[in-house]
């Protein structure tokens, strides 16, 4: 019915359009991030399934660390990892600001894996053809990891780059370096982590003088 009190009569091809609309994402989910409990859960489902275990494992323990967005992980190049000195430039998309990353052990074994097993791969993450995973193939990774996961929550690929700088919130690093590690141009991109940390109120005093 439209405002007047008269039915609306749609067409096939509305009806259709109307039922494959994409939803907003807070009709999903209440929250755009990961915990770092999840993330853990959900780096070690990628590596217990599919035939690429090792890349996919890479994809998202890099993509949570370094902030990604699916298409900076998607055209990641060898020659930016420098395994030796144990840091990898970022090549940030959509006019952020790239820079240099120091690299965990972790990271480093499994990338150090990596090249053995696709030696002929211009990127770090390929597909089965030696070519860049394209960011529907990185969607469909991170979905099959969750449902192998069990993760009650919708996950996405650029929630990998909140959960980043949610994490850095929580150890209370300060806004300006958290704008660095994820190359915002604009702080006005990075106060929402920062602002949104629940440690900045566990300093409130919710004891009462006598218990329930």
């Amino acid at each position: 019915m439209n405002t007047v009190g008269f039915p609306i009569y749609l067409s096939d091809s509305e009806r259709m359009n109307e039922k494959f609309r994409r939803l907003n994402n807070d009709e999903y989910r209440s929250r755009e991030y990961l915990t770092k409990d999840e993330m853990k859960i959900l780096i070690q489902a990628a590596g217990d399934r599919g035939r690429h275990r090792v890349r996919d494992q890479a994809l998202l323990l890099m993509s949570f660390r370094h902030g990604l967005r699916p298409g900076e992980a998607a055209t990641m190049k060898w020659d930016a990892v420098m395994l030796e000195r144990r840091v990898i430039y970022i090549k940030r998309l959509k006019g952020s600001q790239s820079g240099n990353h120091p690299m965990q052990p972790d990271e480093v074994d499994l990338l150090g894996q990596l090249k053995q097993i696709y030696p002929n791969s211009f990127f770090v993450f390929p597909n089965e053809r030696g070519k860049s995973l394209s960011v529907d193939a990185i969607e469909k990774i991170v979905k099959r990891a969750a449902e192998k996961a069990g993760l009650h929550i919708k996950v996405h690929p650029h929630m990998f780059r909140h959960s980043c700088g949610y994490f850095l919130a929580e150890q209370n690093r300060s806004t300006r370096d958290i704008q660095s590690y994820l190359g915002h141009k604009q702080i006005q991109n990075t106060v929402r982590y920062t602002a949104e940390n629940p440690r900045r109120f566990e300093h409130f005093d919710w004891q009462w003088e006598q218990p329930f």
